[in-house]
């Protein structure tokens, strides 16, 4: 059972998912600002995620996070392979040496995430689940992966989606109550997103793009976007930035229509040098064929740059109308918003949609916001197995019962390792606390073995 909080830490709070540092998106991006500003405001936080290459064991970041970086290797598209019970031994002894009190799933995509919250409602904690994404209803992908999160929601105390039309899209795939799940946007760190100290001149106009070039980042629509635009305006020149399987097809467009010299491809671009990639720009174009919210608007409005994008998903909820240009996933009304944005181009001010950007979005408030659906979780009432198992048969008539079966057999399994292994005998880890938080100082008030035991 998870234990108590001591008076320094307000929350010990534990966040999993298949995708962290080293690899970057939005979903790292957001579990790593959000942490760093839990831990300013006296939270405990730690990130368990899968191993990278080399990197494995216990490691630290700026601020004291700590991240465990479990050995188990990736299986297909950044997740680990599916084992139901295989990750339950390990994420018990995390739980209690690091005497968490609740834990925090992102990303419906992410097979440990699923598996943790599965075990951590098993052992009597609290659990959250973030959404990143938007789903479809109708092709098998969608379908399963629907049913898989329907049976995590199932036993999650809160949820959050990063915008309405994520929580719309949540609560009618899941099943979940509305009135569980909180809407608490993404931000941006506006001290790293800065304009350029000149303002760049009007005689060339240079888009930007930075994406995985996928097809649900709307590559495609790239293909055929980038050449109208170029023999439309001879002064137009773009910039793309991100790596993928769609990257040959953009190569070949560029040869095709001889464009090598004002279409760049930079391949895929370092987070760090992103601000440095968005600054040589004026208009930032983003293609995503679906969006829940996305965080490279923020960036781009952040360096001061117009925003042309795609209506899909959350997007229209990301930033006010006189600061984006919205058009159809299709080339045609694409090029005509582009030709918008050139327009009214000479009316924008980048330090002026800096400061808006500051105002706006901060990482500070999501973190308060999120503590205090973690403040709402922990005043939840505790549910028996058999109370949750009711919960499981509305899932389905099939998969209710399947879903009863593996909760069960989960609950077993725990009660064997509490026999094999008691909570006692487990080693309780104790707390890094801050000293010095200031300008990348930072220090703590004791060592701990950097290897998972």
């Amino acid at each position: 059972m998870p234990n108590t909080m001591g008076d320094r830490t307000k929350h010990r709070i534990l966040m999993v998912s298949d995708f962290f540092f080293p690899n970057f998106g939005g979903v790292e991006n957001h579990i790593y600002s959000l942490s760093q500003c839990l831990l300013k405001l006296g939270h405990k936080v730690l990130v368990v995620t899968h191993a990278y290459g080399n990197r494995s064991g216990v490691r630290y970041m700026t601020g004291g996070l700590k991240i465990y970086y479990v050995p188990w290797k990736p299986f297909v598209m950044q997740n680990t392979l599916p084992t139901f019970y295989g990750t339950l031994p390990i994420i018990r002894t995390i739980l209690i040496r690091e005497k968490i009190s609740l834990v925090h799933g992102h990303q419906a995509f992410s097979t440990l995430c699923h598996e943790a919250l599965m075990h951590a409602r098993t052992m009597g904690y609290k659990v959250i689940f973030t959404d990143h994404s938007l789903y479809g209803f109708a092709d098998v992908g969608s379908i399963h992966m629907n049913k898989v999160l329907q049976f995590t929601l199932a036993g999650v105390t809160q949820a959050i989606c990063v915008s309405h039309t994520s929580k719309e899209n949540t609560v009618l795939r899941s099943g979940l109550p509305p009135e569980k799940v909180f809407v608490i946007p993404n931000a941006v760190d506006t001290a790293m997103f800065k304009p350029a100290p000149e303002r760049l001149g009007s005689n060339e106009i240079v888009i930007v793009v930075i994406s995985r070039l996928v097809y649900r980042k709307g590559a495609d629509l790239l293909v055929e976007v980038i050449p109208e635009v170029c023999s439309l305006y001879p002064n137009v020149r773009f910039i793309v930035g991100g790596d993928g399987p769609k990257r040959v097809r953009l190569e070949e467009m560029r040869e095709k229509h001889f464009l090598q010299d004002r279409v760049e491809m930079l391949g895929a671009v370092p987070h760090a040098k992103v601000q440095s990639v968005l600054i040589s720009g004026h208009i930032f174009l983003n293609s995503s064929l679906t969006e829940a919210f996305c965080i490279a608007i923020l960036e781009a409005a952040s360096c001061g740059l117009l925003t042309v994008s795609t209506r899909v998903g959350g997007v229209p909820e990301v930033l006010p109308d006189d600061m984006i240009v919205l058009a159809e996933p299709d080339p045609v009304d694409m090029v005509q918003a582009i030709k918008k944005a050139i327009t009214i181009l000479p009316q924008i001010d980048p330090q002026a949609m800096h400061l808006r950007m500051k105002n706006l979005y901060s990482w500070h408030d999501v973190a308060k916001r999120t503590v205090i659906v973690y403040d709402r979780a922990l005043k939840c009432s505790n549910q028996t197995l058999l109370e949750r198992l009711s919960r499981y048969l509305t899932c389905g008539a099939w998969a209710g019962k399947l879903f009863c079966l593996v909760m069960i057999i989960d609950f077993l399994l725990w009660h064997l390792l509490q026999l094999l292994q008691p909570a006692v005998d487990i080693e309780e880890v104790p707390d890094n606390i801050l000293k010095h938080y200031q300008q990348g100082e930072v220090s703590w008030d004791c060592n701990e073995d950097q290897s998972l035991r």
